[in-house]
């Protein structure tokens, strides 16, 4: 049940990663799209282009990811640490080629 739980929890929070509020000018595909985000290892969306804009859509985002994998960590019993880093590895994973991806030395490149 509690497996159950955590998957459910793990797909509400992938469903929330690619819904944005629309009150933003720019969307999370159209900023990853354009090369203005990238997916960091530490599970979290990180500035590849520095700009107001893209610095409020970057915070937006990673404030609900920290809400969604501080449950998800509660739910599991783990530390926080330890789903940011799993979603971090998912999320780079299926970053689909052309968007920027930050390898762990902190560079960014193009996958």
């Amino acid at each position: 049940m509690k497996q159950i739980k955590n998957i459910l929890t793990f797909t509400t929070l992938l469903l929330s990663l690619v819904i944005t509020p629309a009150a933003w000018a720019i969307s999370l595909d159209d900023a990853k799209s354009q090369g203005l985000v990238g997916e960091q290892m530490n599970g979290y969306l990180g500035e590849v282009v520095i700009s107001p804009e893209v610095k409020a859509l970057v915070k937006s985002i990673n404030s609900k990811r920290r809400e969604a994998y501080a449950e998800t960590a509660r739910n599991a019993g783990v530390d926080i640490n330890i789903i940011e880093l799993r979603i971090g590895e998912r999320l780079i994973q299926r970053a689909p080629a052309g968007q920027y991806i930050q390898a762990p030395n902190g560079q960014w490149s193009k996958k």
